[in-house]
């Protein structure tokens, strides 16, 4: 089975999306499918136009095409599919929920992408998405398209010797004691806003860990915390090493307002940290509050979580072996498996033995 993982603008997507990729396609190796990662012959879409021109294709060839973003690059490739009758896998990261509160006027045009996201992914043949929650997101565009939820995993390998690094980042950033931290993207819908809020009702030391914008792209919002921060808050700008912040920090903290699952609170699972979240739907289906993590409404529920760990090293140790068995849940080989059984669905009924 030879399989088009197509990552529109890859090498300028950073965060959930572009490790959801390249979990995928590291899954699929392990899992023995050869995976092409661009559509285009010669790897760019003027290479590929010059041989269109010169009589060739413009497409390499593969069995299943499976794409993870929804741009312009992505629609080319869902058309080239449909003629050719290849089945069509498009990956529903994107919703016009978890749009908003990013960039500089994102809130104002996602209530337009919405129907844009309607009619791309009504094309496909399988609609893959996260999670339940974001499956039921999409029913309500309505998108009729079958909907499968496969989680994006996490890679558990990626991770290792995230310990190593806890003395020097810690050192590079000032950081003492129980260190509350975040991972990813800096956004207000990640929870921004709270993060730093809550920080001001506490004496510990906070750090996001992630690259976020300077230029005419950021959000007020993020304008003002990043240049601005509470004495306890450190943002860091982008990490080379993702391990750098898992080593350093102690307590995940993600008040995020809107999410299709949370690969980053996922590896702070797998890293045996424990993890506090805004108790917001998707996470009912994935986590558990008491057993692997403590899930909050309210500043001052966040702020009393803290202290409760702060105090309780025993509680933080149980929450953190149980988030570790969480993660385990959502083994990149479980990905794998998963994502060859839908593959492997779309082509036994384009063959007709379905």
């Amino acid at each position: 089975m030879r399989v088009l993982d197509y990552l529109e603008l890859e090498g300028r997507i950073r965060g959930g999306i572009a490790t959801a990729t390249r979990q995928q396609r590291k899954a699929l190796d392990a899992a023995g499918v050869d995976v092409v990662e661009s559509p285009w012959v010669g790897d760019d879409p003027l290479d590929a136009g010059k041989s269109r021109l010169t009589g060739g294709s413009a497409f390499m060839e593969y069995d299943v095409a499976h794409c993870n973003l929804v741009g312009p690059g992505s629609v080319a490739v869902a058309r080239h599919a449909k003629r050719n009758d290849i089945p069509l896998v498009l990956h529903a990261h994107v919703t016009a929920e978890d749009f908003g509160e990013s960039f500089r006027f994102t809130s104002q045009v996602a209530p337009a992408l919405r129907p844009y996201l309607r009619w791309f992914y009504s094309q496909a043949d399988l609609v893959l998405c996260p999670s339940e929650y974001t499956k039921g997101v999409l029913r309500e565009y309505p998108v009729t398209t079958p909907i499968e939820p496969v989680t994006n995993g996490v890679d558990t390998e990626s991770l290792s010797g995230f310990e190593s690094f806890r003395e020097e980042t810690r050192e590079r950033f000032d950081l003492d004691g129980m260190v509350v931290f975040c991972v990813g993207e800096v956004f207000e819908r990640k929870g921004l806003t709270t993060f730093c809020r809550v920080a001001r009702g506490t004496d510990y030391d906070f750090a996001w860990f992630g690259h976020y914008e300077e230029g005419p792209a950021a959000s007020e919002t993020v304008r003002r915390w990043t240049t601005d921060p509470p004495e306890n808050v450190t943002f860091t700008g982008w990490m080379d090493d993702k391990r750098a912040a898992f080593g350093a920090g102690d307590v995940y903290l993600f008040p995020t307002k809107d999410e299709n699952q949370g690969i980053a609170a996922l590896e702070a699972m797998a890293c045996g940290k424990a993890v506090v979240v805004r108790d917001i739907p998707v996470f009912e289906e994935f986590f558990t509050h008491g057993e692997d993590c403590l899930k909050c409404e309210t500043e001052a529920e966040f702020v009393d979580a803290l202290d409760r760990l702060a105090e309780n090293p025993d509680l933080r140790e149980r929450l953190g072996e149980n988030a570790e068995e969480t993660a385990a849940e959502h083994s990149l080989e479980r990905v794998g498996d998963r994502l060859v059984e839908q593959y492997e669905r779309l082509l036994e009924r384009q063959s007709g033995t379905a």
